[in-house]
């Protein structure tokens, strides 16, 4: 399998993408450049909760509730027994679990030898950088709401508590995908498709209170046509036209005119443009606005594959 690099935009409106447990919960900010801040981890379950809902078996998986299951009984359901799985268990256990194809884990695995170890680590060829805004983001300025339940101290009226939200954020990840720890994984194209879907359907499909509001806006998975080039995080190619102020996503001009002209400066290098973007998501091209898809497609003929939302994924 050949290298890729990955691009994810969404936004959120008056939602809190993800919340920080050591902070009350509020947005996870980067206070000093106003930067709002979404971990890998919170990327990653969202497209785990996805394959999931997609009838995926996952490795991560969400338990049914009231189920407690601990990393030995997951593995030993995956493989039908009650033995400990073993290495010489890890080609059906990558087989049957999407998410470790992709993601890796490590896992309580024994080694065949006497006095091996205990548990054996898999490093996901897909990996996410954090995330961040490309916009100065707001925090909504009034955060306390009330219950009408009492609590035990005051039985006259409801409580209060905290809700904290930005006021909008665009949000964007860069990540690769390792052609030669592909290649350990067992990762398959198919899987790939599954994770291109994942990344343009899942947010939506998996709101809660706290993250209704976001939606995917644009979606580009570089495939080279090597399992050796890396050109770097496609953020930087990015132009926020304006960062103060925005509220929508109406506000946003994005300018992408470098990410373009990498395209062509290494069209050569790369087998495939896999490419999404939210019909009510305008990018600027030479001050113009135009669908990406478009521009790509006048630039680099035949390279440029839609990532289609809402399709079904065969394969696994």
């Amino acid at each position: 399998m050949n290298n890729s690099e990955l691009l994810f935009l969404y936004d959120a409106r008056l939602a809190n993408p993800n919340g920080d447990p050591d902070d009350e919960n509020r947005p996870r900010m980067d206070y000093q450049a106003r930067r709002n801040l979404v971990s890998d981890v919170r990327l990653k379950r969202y497209i785990r909760d996805y394959l999931q809902d997609m009838g995926h078996e996952l490795y991560v998986a969400q338990p049914k509730q009231g189920e407690v299951v601990t990393a030995d009984k997951r593995l030993q359901s995956v493989m039908g027994g009650n033995k400990k799985p073993t290495v010489a268990d890890l080609p059906v256990i990558l087989d049957r679990l999407i998410d470790i194809r992709l993601f890796g884990a490590t896992m309580p695995i024994k080694g065949e030898s006497a006095g091996s170890g205990s548990s054996i680590q898999v490093t996901g060829p897909v990996q996410f950088t954090w995330g961040y805004s490309l916009n100065h983001v707001d925090l909504v300025n009034s955060y306390t709401i009330s219950s009408r339940f009492s609590s035990q101290e005051e039985k006259s009226q409801g409580t209060f508590g905290k809700d904290y939200r930005v006021y909008y954020s665009l949000l964007a990840f860069a990540g690769v995908v390792s052609g030669k720890r592909a290649e350990l994984t067992r990762l398959q194209p198919g899987d790939l498709a599954w994770l291109d879907q994942a990344l343009v359907e899942a947010i939506p499909l998996q709101t809660t209170r706290s993250k209704i509001g976001q939606y995917p806006r644009l979606y580009l998975r570089v495939e080279y046509t090597d399992d050796r080039t890396i050109l770097g995080d496609w953020r930087e190619l990015l132009n926020l036209e304006e960062k103060e102020n925005l509220r929508e996503t109406g506000d946003v001009r994005l300018h992408v005119d470098r990410l373009v002209e990498r395209v062509l400066a290494y069209q050569e290098r790369i087998a495939a443009v896999h490419l999404w973007q939210h019909p009510d998501f305008s990018v600027l091209y030479k001050e113009k606005a135009a669908p990406l898809a478009t521009v790509m497609e006048q630039l680099v003929p035949r390279k440029v594959i839609a990532v289609e939302s809402g399709a079904r994924v065969t394969g696994s």
